[in-house]
């Protein structure tokens, strides 16, 4: 892809946004970043920019810029509807995404995992077991670095592990993992999205650009997931927990089976630090991965067995009074917490924050089954209450250190208090690590 003396516009300047156009730059193409923040906003990222030549729009978008560029390139974050792209779009300029720019200039197998849940640990894991395999692996995407980055530093790579998400698939063109996982799909991002079925079909493009030559491992126990099972041009290759498989990896009384060509491996899980029904799947499509793209079964379970849970999701933080304390702040969608639910009885659940437009109702079997108490908080209390109230003991509290100390005084010992949350952060806290932060010292306080 020829880059010098081109035009080219990044628009949105977060993390991504920042290395796309260092990048760039540094290939000799004629960069323009535009972001609607003001200088005094992006003093840090601009920092960043500095001995490049790079022109600046702020507090702005010119449709005139994009119009006359050569090729644009989005941020996650920038929405697809904005009206400037779309005039471009009209306009026939050539529009794509980091990820699509970043695998243009990766030549080594890529390992891809998207979901509504459990795309980070699923992700983290997977990178472990190829680097414990002995290949130099690249881990990044949605979490931590960037796949620009990964191109920009020329290091010798034999693997690429990334986390994908929806936003990051908006603009792809010919983005092609030699293996995908879909980890399963709930109600999320319904502000971002018209619809549910739009972000389904933002999801599903992981899969577009694959031939019959690439592997899609898809979650058996997710209706929604395993209707595209048919439709794509990968190989599929299932992972399950609820059945046995003649081909993928299941989960049967406490043993993993891997099953792929007529060859099958067994790992016995009781010595697994990961907990969780949930962790369960992410560990299979983790392995399935890896095991597929030539990892050896030894090395990759002995990753597995030492691997331990990432911070803020379902992170124990002690017992007090004969009751314990779990904080799982990243759970920021109703799939999130359905699966936290699973893992415990006798709950006290403290959930709410700002409101991303989805349903509740899917979480009241597992509200009327599991939790005693449901402690509700922030801008989304009183639609979770209209939701989910009848079903359980609900109360409502002002702050989250309110909510930790009322469910102190309500749990009964042998409980379990959880937050999780099902909401973003964003209306009490400048993000989820904060929130755990704060319930954390809560419950430490205590």
């Amino acid at each position: 892809m020829e880059l010098k003396n081109k035009n080219i516009l990044v628009v949105g300047l977060a993390k991504t946004g920042v290395a796309c156009a260092r990048f760039l730059a540094s290939k000799g193409a004629r960069v323009t970043v535009t972001d609607m923040r003001a200088e005094a906003q992006l003093t840090a990222q601009l920092a960043e920019l500095a001995g490049f030549e790079i022109r600046r729009e702020l507090e702005r978008h010119d449709q005139a810029t994009f119009l006359s560029s050569d090729l644009i390139v989005v941020s996650p974050g920038v929405p697809m509807d904005l009206p400037q792209l779309l005039a471009a779009q009209r306009a026939g300029i050539e529009i794509i995404s980091e990820i699509e720019l970043a695998a243009r200039f990766i030549d080594a197998p890529l390992a891809a995992v998207t979901g509504t849940n459990g795309k980070t640990t699923t992700t983290t894991l997977l990178g472990a077991i190829f680097k414990h395999n002995g290949y130099h692996t690249f881990v990044g995407g949605n979490i931590g670095t960037p796949l620009i980055e990964m191109a920009e530093s020329h290091q010798i790579v034999d693997q690429v592990v990334a986390e994908i998400s929806s936003f990051q698939l908006e603009w792809i063109t010919s983005f092609r993992p030699a293996v995908a996982a879909l980890l399963n799909l709930s109600e999320d991002h319904l502000d971002r999205y018209p619809t549910y079925q739009d972000y389904i079909n933002a999801k599903l493009r992981i899969f577009e650009y694959q031939t019959s030559e690439d592997f899609a491992v898809l979650n058996r126990d997710d209706e929604l997931v395993w209707q595209q099972a048919g439709k794509l041009a990968a190989q599929v290759f299932p992972f399950s927990r609820t059945r046995e498989l003649e081909e993928g990896i299941f989960h049967r009384d406490g043993v993993i089976t891997y099953r792929h060509n007529g060859h099958e491996e067994c790992f016995p899980t009781a010595a697994i630090r990961l907990q969780g029904v949930h962790n369960l799947e992410n560990i299979m499509a983790a392995m399935a991965c890896a095991l597929l793209l030539g990892c050896r079964p030894d090395e990759t379970f002995e990753t597995v067995l030492c691997f331990e849970a990432l911070h803020h999701r379902m992170e124990f933080v002690r017992e007090v009074a004969g009751v314990r304390y779990y904080e799982d702040s990243k759970a920021t969608n109703v799939g999130s917490v359905q699966k936290a639910l699973e893992s415990f009885d006798n709950i006290t659940l403290i959930a709410g924050g700002k409101d991303k437009g989805g349903a509740y109702a899917p979480l009241a079997p597992m509200i009327s089954q599991r939790v005693r108490h449901l402690i509700l908080i922030g801008e989304a209390a009183e639609r979770m209450q209209a939701e989910l109230g009848v079903l359980t003991d609900t109360r409502r509290a002002a702050s989250l250190e309110e909510a930790v100390q009322m469910a102190a005084e309500i749990t009964a010992p042998g409980g379990t208090v959880l937050m999780s949350p099902a909401c973003s952060s964003f209306d009490m806290f400048r993000d989820y690590e904060e929130r755990a932060q704060r319930f954390i010292a809560a419950v430490q306080g205590l």
